[in-house]
Parts: C-alpha cells; structure tokens; sequence
C-alpha cells in the first residue's frame, strides 16, 4: 500500500469511497462526502491523503484547520477518515493517520483535534482535555494531540464542516 497527496482525479473516487465508508455508520450524519467537497472548495484541505493498493484508491483522510476561541492558533481537525468497508479493520485508516499526524508536525502545526472513539483514537495519543471543548460534546469524544502547548478554549471546525 502507498500513502499519496490527493490528486485531482481521485475527487470522485473519494466521493464515493467516503459515501460508502458511512452509509451504515451508528453516528453519520451522511454528511462526510459533502464535508470533503467543501472543505476541497473552500481550499481548507491542509493534508488530503489517499492509500492506494495498485491503481485502486482503498482509503482517505482529510485535515482540515480549526480555530480555538475565535482565532487561527496553527491547529488542524481530523477527519473524515474512510476506508471501503470490505477493506477496514485491517489498518489503512491508521496508516492513513499517522502519516496525516506527521505532515502536520513536518508543518510546524501546532495540534490536532479528533471528534471520535476514544478507544481508537488514543492509539494516536489523543486524550481528552477539559480545557479544549467543542459544544456540547462529551468531553471524553473530542479528544487533542498536541505538537506543543496546548492551548485552551472553544474549538470550531472550518465551515466545510455545515456542508451537506
């Protein structure tokens, strides 16, 4: 498997791979492809990756910027995160983290924030931080990686993130 930037046509390939990825998801809005298509309009894909298994596109994930308390402080959300679902479960979602976790540290980011499964995402060394909040998300389901310090605040996600 090799990990690659997002080229321009891959934009359907993800579109559809991110539909399937959540079409039996408990928690999907079914919002995640519209999300990706407008965080891509909108210029606020940082670090869009695809994993590609011969000429077959098997996985995405995208970062996008957030902003703590109103302000741009170098900090980026994860996700959506898809993998066709005959092929999940058998680490491309997490090679697809990873290297996305090292181009934002090869940025000088400071951070990362993750809406998710604790459990998963805590393999990364996301934790919760009661001082980092996003609405009225339980705490323990937003989770941060921070590069540096950490700051404090109310996160938001870009725009894209309405989309759907």
């Amino acid at each position: 498997m090799k990990i690659r930037p997002e080229q321009p046509g891959d934009v359907e390939t993800i579109r559809l791979l991110t539909q399937a990825a959540f079409k039996n998801a408990p928690h999907s809005s079914q919002t995640e492809a519209a999300i990706v298509d407008a965080l891509r309009d909108a210029g606020a894909l940082t670090v869009s990756l695809v994993a590609v298994e011969g000429d077959q596109i098997v996985g995405h994930v995208a970062f996008s910027p957030v902003t703590i308390n109103g302000k741009d402080a170098d900090w980026y959300g994860l996700g959506p995160v898809s993998v066709w679902p005959d092929r999940q479960a058998k680490g491309i979602g997490q090679a697809l983290i990873r290297e996305g976790l090292g181009r934002l540290k090869q940025r000088g980011a400071g951070g990362c924030v993750v809406l998710g499964d604790p459990g998963y995402y805590g393999r990364f060394g996301f934790a919760s931080d009661p001082g980092l909040r996003y609405g009225d998300i339980p705490p323990e389901y937003f989770q941060r990686l921070a590069f540096g310090p950490a700051p404090k605040g109310e996160v938001a996600y870009h725009p894209g993130f309405d989309a759907g």
